[in-house]
């Protein structure tokens, strides 16, 4: 029986996600070989919950919590934390001085890949395609009319760290641009100015257990806004994922391929989803989600089950990896 920290929480717009995502990994782990527990953290303070609804103050000096007087330590981690500090590295980082295996990414890994500028132009140097885009870093000054002449209209807006399409704008208008940048920078320091590229949007999850490298069935995202925003992404009815996706042989083995690649190159661990717009001009490479939604309906459980794996058996294998 090993014991399992689920951690989840974090300190960005993406809190309550990631709580569902760990109850329900923690609903469907074998109880009869994981002692699992819920852990939040964030800036308010890490701390563990009971069966019964008790609060338990997480030590982070070895990342234990006393229970009747008695300490208890973690063997493993799961990390369920989507955005800041368990999508971004910090997390990783600290459980790695700590000596705790954990189910994600390490962290450069994930420092990396959080980023989305720096992220594609790492992919983009692979050969992959990516969407032209302009970056706009803390406090500096910026020329809208410059911007817009070089990627045009209609344009993404993002901060460059964050998930779930929080702070994202698509911008139509000129007149749309400033306060979109404004948008942005609440949800992040710096900006990032994307062209717009028209097409479909796909989603594929890949995971490498125990040195085989398993690339799940494509999933089609569908958004009835203008975007797969965050509204279409947590409110039913919003959106369509169609798994597995209706594409044509030659981009399914692209896409496929592609995430296979580069679930290698940036050196990803743990079951990961790398997103892509399929256009008339080719596969362009959106972004890839290393800490990805783990209810029920997200993508990743969803291509697991289409592959033939319950959650139990995928949960299961993300610990069996590290232990």
């Amino acid at each position: 029986m090993k014991n399992v920290a689920i951690i989840c929480g974090g300190d960005g717009g993406e809190f309550e996600v990631s709580v569902k995502s760990a109850q329900v990994v923690k609903k469907n782990l074998n109880p009869e070989l994981y002692d699992s527990k819920i852990v939040v953290v964030s800036k308010k303070g890490w701390y563990c919950v009971l069966k019964d609804g008790t609060h338990l103050e997480v030590d982070k000096n070895d990342f234990s919590i006393s229970v009747h007087g008695h300490k208890m330590k973690f063997d493993v981690a799961f990390n369920a934390v989507h955005g800041e500090p368990g999508e971004n590295g910090p997390l990783s980082g600290y459980l790695d001085l700590l000596g705790i295996p954990c189910t994600s990414s390490p962290l450069a890994t994930c420092a990396l890949t959080f980023h989305k500028d720096f992220c594609k132009r790492l992919v983009a140097s692979y050969g992959v395609k990516v969407a032209p885009s302009m970056l706009i870093n803390e406090g500096e000054k910026y020329d809208a009319d410059e911007i817009i002449k070089q990627l045009g209209l209609p344009l993404f807006v993002k901060p460059t760290c964050n998930g779930s399409s929080v702070g994202v704008t698509k911008v139509k208008t000129a007149e749309e641009l400033v306060p979109a940048i404004f948008t942005a920078r609440a949800a992040g320091r710096q900006v990032m100015c994307e062209k717009f590229v028209d097409g479909r949007e796909f989603g594929c999850g890949a995971m490498n257990f125990k040195g085989k490298m398993m690339v799940f069935p494509i999933t089609e995202i569908i958004s009835k806004n203008e975007f797969f925003d965050y509204e279409a992404k947590y409110t039913a009815g919003k959106c369509d994922e169609v798994t597995p996706a209706q594409v044509d042989e030659a981009i399914e083995t692209e896409i496929k391929g592609t995430t296979a690649m580069l679930y290698e190159k940036l050196e990803c661990k743990g079951f990961v989803r790398m997103d892509y717009i399929v256009s008339d001009e080719g596969v362009f490479f959106i972004e890839a989600n290393i800490v990805p939604g783990m209810s029920e309906a997200s993508i990743i459980p969803a291509q697991a089950r289409c592959f033939g794996l319950t959650l139990e058996q995928l949960f299961g294998m993300a610990l069996e990896n590290v232990l």
